[in-house]
């Protein structure tokens, strides 16, 4: 076998396994697969093909758009074969390029779905507030003062509400708005700001928007009774304008323990 020990007892049904992933966005067209760009999703996919020598298409937990990074995103595939998680990680990292990183491999239930089963998603947006030459690509530079108090007071407004789509892009395919969020709030760390927001699920383009009208907020161009008429709105022109990509990162996707073996 070429030294592949992942291959040693093979079996003739396919088992499932999850794959804990980490990447920089920068250079990615997003996570999902495009006809005409690259992606995360398509880069993997490749790699892991290669590795185990049939054709693989892995799913993920959740898309994330164009130039947004992951700290921790997980997808499963199926394989008619044993793997050893120390031998696999050791080859695949080793194919992939140095901006995406597996960090782990395990077995699941047949069922387990990496999308479906997962009860939490948080994101975390990064704000500098000074220039930092070493994240240009990591980091919103955002030089005007905001007020931290208004922006906290705000972002609590979201956890009892539900319905999103004043802050949801305006084409997209999803039958409902309904988010349940469990935690919305803003950390200060000397010349950095982090927004964390935690919930079920996020609609296409939702924690950028949010980002963007809560810096509306701390600059004093909205009040605490604007920021509720537009979650009252339903309309995505009442909020602020997006948070460019590269402050955002999908960093943990919670799973129920039953579907790990």
């Amino acid at each position: 076998m070429n030294g592949f020990s992942i291959f040693a007892g093979v079996t003739i049904n396919a088992k499932r396994y999850f794959i804990e992933i980490a990447y920089k966005g920068t250079n990615y067209h997003g996570w999902q697969f495009q006809n005409n760009a690259v992606s995360v999703q398509e880069t993997i996919d490749k790699a892991i093909s290669i590795l185990l020598r049939t054709p693989i298409t892995i799913v993920g937990s959740g898309r994330t758009d164009t130039g947004v990074h992951a700290s921790q995103q997980f997808a499963h595939f199926d394989f008619e074969g044993d793997l050893d998680e120390f031998d696999f990680l050791k080859k695949i990292n080793s194919l992939l390029p140095r901006d995406i990183a597996i960090f782990s491999l395990r077995n699941v239930t047949p069922e387990a779905h990496s999308r479906f089963d997962a009860q939490w998603r948080s994101y975390v947006y990064k704000i500098t507030q000074r220039k930092t030459p070493f994240e240009d690509e990591l980091s919103w530079h955002y030089f005007r003062p905001l007020d931290f108090k208004k922006m906290n007071e705000a972002a609590a407004m979201l956890v009892p509400h539900q319905d999103f789509e004043c802050f949801s892009k305006v084409k997209t395919d999803v039958s409902h708005f309904g988010c349940k969020i469990k935690e919305a709030f803003w950390e200060q760390n000397d010349q950095e700001l982090l927004f964390h927001i935690t919930a079920n699920r996020f609609l296409r383009g939702m924690v950028r928007a949010i980002v963007g009208t809560l810096t509306d907020v701390g600059e004093n161009k909205l009040s605490k009774v604007d920021f509720q008429n537009i979650l009252n709105s339903k309309d995505r022109n009442q909020a602020g304008s997006s948070a460019p990509a590269k402050g955002l990162y999908l960093c943990k996707v919670t799973y129920p323990e039953r579907i790990f073996i």
